[in-house]
Formats: C-alpha cells, sequence, structure tokens
C-alpha cells in the first residue's frame, strides 16, 4: 500500500470511528431498548445508526466493507485481497448495562492481514489506532501517545471478558503463571494488552472477525501478537468470517507449556 493511499484510509477509518461515536453516545445519553437477531446477540438502534455512518464515510474509497449489521441482514460482499471488516458497536451487552466499556472497531485487512485498525470507545473518550510498519497511538481525541506492550512478567496478568467465559479459558488459564485477573468488555481487552496493562488475553470460544481485528492492528502495532492455539498468526477472510480459539499475548509462549 503506498503511503499517500495508507493516510487516506487511515484518516477516514478515523472520521467514521468518530462520527459513529458521537451518534453512539447521543442514543446512549436516553432510554435503550434491544432487539436479539437470529444469532441470539442483542442489537439496538445504536449499532444500526452507527453503522449507516461507517459505510457512508468508506464508501469513496472503494473496498469491499464486510459490516455486522449488513452481514445479519444478509448482504455479504464478495472481498478481494484488501478489504475492510466493520464492528459499529462491539460490546452491545456492554452499552445496555451502561458500564462505557463498547467500542467501535474498524480494520482494513490485505492478504490476509489487519494492516490498520481504529478502536474507539466513545464514553470512555479514548481511541486507538495501529498500523503495521507505523505507530500505535492511544488518544484522548485531540493528544496522542505513542504505546507499547510491556516485557512479560515471571507471572502474568490474564485480561478476560466480563460478557464470555468458558470452562476451556478457565482449564488453559490454571497452566499458566498467574499473578492477577483484570476484566474488560469489548476490544478494549486487545487495547489494554496494547499499553502495557495485561499481558495474555485468551478466547476459546466463537468471535467474529469483525470482533477482533481492529484490535489485533493496535496489539501487532504495540509488538503483540494474536494467534491461534497451535501458534500461528490469526488471518482474516476465512469462510463466514468466523474465528477459532485463539490467544492474544504481549509476547508469552503459552505453546511450550
Amino acid at each position: 500500500m503506498d503511503m499517500s493511499l495508507r493516510a487516506d484510509i487511515e484518516n477516514t477509518l478515523l472520521a467514521a470511528a468518530l462520527e459513529a461515536g458521537a451518534a453512539i453516545l447521543d442514543i446512549y445519553a436516553a432510554p435503550i431498548e434491544a432487539t436479539i437477531k437470529q444469532d441470539g446477540s442483542p442489537v439496538t438502534l445504536a449499532d444500526e445508526q452507527a453503522e449507516a455512518i461507517i459505510l457512508r464515510h468508506l464508501a469513496p474509497l472503494g473496498l469491499p466493507v464486510v459490516a455486522e449489521e449488513s452481514v445479519a441482514a444478509g448482504r455479504i460482499p464478495a472481498t478481494s485481497a484488501r478489504f475492510i471488516l466493520v464492528d459499529p458497536l462491539d460490546g452491545t451487552k456492554e452499552f445496555l448495562s451502561r458500564n462505557g466499556e463498547f467500542t467501535v472497531n474498524i480494520a482494513v485487512i490485505e492478504a490476509g492481514e489487519p494492516v490498520a485498525g481504529v478502536v474507539y470507545a466513545p464514553a470512555l473518550g479514548v481511541i486507538y489506532a495501529g498500523a503495521k510498519r507505523g505507530l500505535v497511538l492511544e488518544g484522548k481525541i485531540s493528544v496522542w501517545e505513542k504505546i507499547v506492550v510491556r516485557p512479560v512478567p515471571p507471572e502474568l496478568t490474564i485480561i478476560g471478558s466480563r460478557s464470555h467465559s468458558s470452562p476451556a479459558e478457565h482449564a488453559f488459564i490454571a497452566r499458566l503463571p498467574v499473578a492477577s485477573h483484570i476484566s474488560a468488555g469489548s476490544s478494549l481487552k486487545f487495547c489494554r494488552l496494547a499499553e502495557g496493562e495485561a499481558d495474555l488475553y485468551p478466547r476459546l470460544g466463537r468471535t467474529m472477525e469483525w470482533d477482533i481485528a481492529a484490535g489485533h492492528a493496535v496489539l501487532a502495532a504495540a509488538g503483540g501478537r494474536v494467534c491461534t492455539l497451535d501458534g500461528a498468526d490469526m488471518m482474516y477472510g476465512k469462510p463466514g468470517f468466523e474465528n477459532p480459539s485463539f490467544i492474544a499475548t504481549t509476547g508469552f509462549d503459552w505453546t511450550v507449556l
């Protein structure tokens, strides 16, 4: 990707995330109603409005866009070597519980890799941006700073979901040298790893590519990895856009245990 195109794409992602986040906050300020989709997950007006805003921003780029609510409605574009993944409101359960830990996720995929991503947590007033061969940034909207993963300590801080866990994850964690556990909603788990607050995030269960691609881009730019259980890099553009179980890590090699 040439530098001018990359800058164009990254600026578009930021603008789309910020406008979508503003629309989400308008809805967040009022009573919220949710309906249940066929897969059993909740959806709100905020999901739908945010996605419409993001798609409008992304349209001039001319890239295929795989967006969660569009896919749920049966609108699934043919993807190419370069495409975009969108989760307009990641952490709808966090949104409904009003704990603030929900995000707007937008990622650019190239040859199966997330090469640029934006994670915006509008209720927290913080945005993360990461790009391959570029800086990973954390911002309070107008002030940016570089973030990097921390060195792996002798005992790990494990981060997990507020809304999802499984016996398989508990069994996996029991094998590790663990100092503490923390929780976070949505793709903020990847961002907490990227900014040095935790060391490893295991997710042994179903997720979709739009759930994790933007967080993966941020973490990778900060020096971390997202891998399948055999240690291979997580790739995108898979059949059905569904992920296998994965481990997000700042550098700890769990495969030797």
